[in-house]
């Protein structure tokens, strides 16, 4: 098994004005409802971007959303996208055979909307023949306590070198935890998120472990732990003896990346609370590119 470690320095996030900024936009969607032709509108009436109902009833579990690009005759159904709706439940081939295998196509099925206890949604992405389901869990979303994801792939009829699948949690009460240490303390004995990816060929297991600076920021350490499976174990140590420096630079400027993304982000955010935050907070979902998106 080979592993790898870079530690990065990032802003930090104030817990209140996360918690509050989460709590504020389930509530706007908790509020919405659905208008002419499928879309998702807040109280004001505004349509929130790229969000559709394709079947189902708002908000109810099995409900499935998506964009479906319009075309003669059949407004708001139909085409690549109605495809790829029913995927979700049903065999990859249904989109694979929707049209252009090229393009890329997604929906998502709601399975829980309990905004005082958990949200899950399951999506399904399909590019270039590639076929990605992916389920993420919420638990707590009003003041969100904890993340869950699982994602599988497949290359319908590519046999089982082109299936991986991955599952990561994110403990946000172990991390806030984390960061409220003393910078003179050790880190957490426990990572607050971790994740797993398994293929035919090899494992890998990724952590990220925060811990306070002395001057105010996150000292974040990523974590990346690989090694061989089955019988290609001693062909995957020596891959990975002569790949380690790529590997080590490839992990350094990701997490180097992500970090300065990170610390970018945050400082373009209005520190808003109340009614001035959920203002700002609709007008994202409804323009996300526009000037005051989050």
């Amino acid at each position: 098994m080979a592993r790898f470690e870079h530690t990065v320095t990032v802003a930090p996030l104030d817990r209140g004005w996360f918690e509050e900024a989460a709590g504020l936009t389930v509530g706007l969607l908790d509020a919405s409802r659905e208008g002419r032709d499928g879309a998702v509108l807040l109280a004001d009436g505004r349509a929130v971007d790229g969000l559709r109902l394709l079947k189902g009833r708002h908000l109810r579990s099995g409900a499935r959303y998506g964009e479906v690009p319009a075309s003669p005759g059949s407004p708001g159904s139909g085409g690549a996208a109605g495809a790829a709706a029913e995927a979700v439940d049903g065999p990859a081939a249904h989109v694979s055979g929707a049209g252009d295998s090229s393009a890329t196509l997604s929906s998502a099925v709601l399975r829980a909307w309990r905004p005082s206890h958990s949200v899950e949604v399951e999506s399904l992405v399909v590019e270039d023949g590639m076929s990605l389901k992916v389920r993420l869990r919420l638990s707590e979303p009003r003041r969100p306590r904890a993340v869950e994801l699982s994602l599988s792939g497949h290359q319908p009829g590519g046999g089982s070198l082109y299936r991986c699948s991955a599952r990561g949690s994110a403990d946000l009460a172990a991390w806030w935890a984390a960061v409220d240490r003393l910078p003179s303390a050790p880190p957490a004995a426990r990572a607050p998120v971790a994740g797993r990816a398994v293929h035919r060929l090899a494992k890998a297991r990724l952590t990220l472990t925060p811990r306070p600076a002395e001057d105010g920021s996150w000292r974040v350490t990523v974590a990346l732990s690989v090694r061989g499976r089955w019988l290609l174990r001693p062909v995957g140590a020596v891959v990975l003896f002569f790949a380690r420096g790529p590997v080590e630079r490839g992990l350094r400027e990701a997490a180097e990346s992500a970090a300065a993304e990170w610390n970018t982000a945050l400082a373009e955010l209005t520190p808003l609370h109340g009614e001035a935050l959920r203002a700002e907070i609709a007008d994202a979902l409804v323009n996300p590119d526009g000037p005051k998106a989050l």
